[in-house]
């Protein structure tokens, strides 16, 4: 397990085995590729960030991750996996599942509400990014996105 403080000053405890917190997962986080690049979202606040959100009283995790990512970028996914689980230990404390996939395709035609779409990059360009959302910018998401080059170099052994 890895704990930080995150950039708003809340503590937060990552860890890559399954149900590590005490509280079960509410939110999910979406790390989507396809070949080299990386499926991000423009949140017109916040700035580029991986897709995500609340599960559903009705979703399973699964469920609320496609429904997640389909919602903001329009992408279809296929292999999700589960990945890493954190947990916020805030007034309101949550955990959420991060997991990976593969974009199929990307219905053009999905209005983004809550978004303005995909935007695809790869890591490196991740990494040398000045407009990601505060959420992509902590050492979580730096230990997660570590663990993901750590897989894909494995993958291509």
């Amino acid at each position: 397990m890895f704990s930080f403080v995150d950039l708003n000053q809340v503590e937060v405890t990552l860890s890559f085995e399954k149900n590590t917190f005490p509280i079960p997962a509410t939110h999910v986080l979406v790390l989507a590729n396809r070949k080299e690049q990386w499926l991000l979202t423009k949140h017109p606040l916040r700035g580029l960030e991986f897709p995500g959100g609340k599960v559903e009283p009705s979703e399973t995790l699964v469920q609320a991750a496609k429904r997640e990512v389909y919602e903001e970028t329009g992408a279809q996914l296929e292999n999700m996996e589960w990945f890493a689980e954190y947990m916020v230990n805030d007034i309101n404390p949550f955990c959420k599942v991060v997991f990976r996939s593969t974009v199929v395709s990307i219905d053009p035609n999905v209005a983004q509400f809550e978004t303005e779409g995909p935007v695809w990059v790869t890591l490196q360009e991740f990494f040398n990014s000045t407009n990601l959302s505060f959420h992509m910018r902590d050492e979580g998401m730096r230990k997660i996105l570590e663990q993901v080059m750590l897989d894909e170099a494995e993958r291509n052994d």
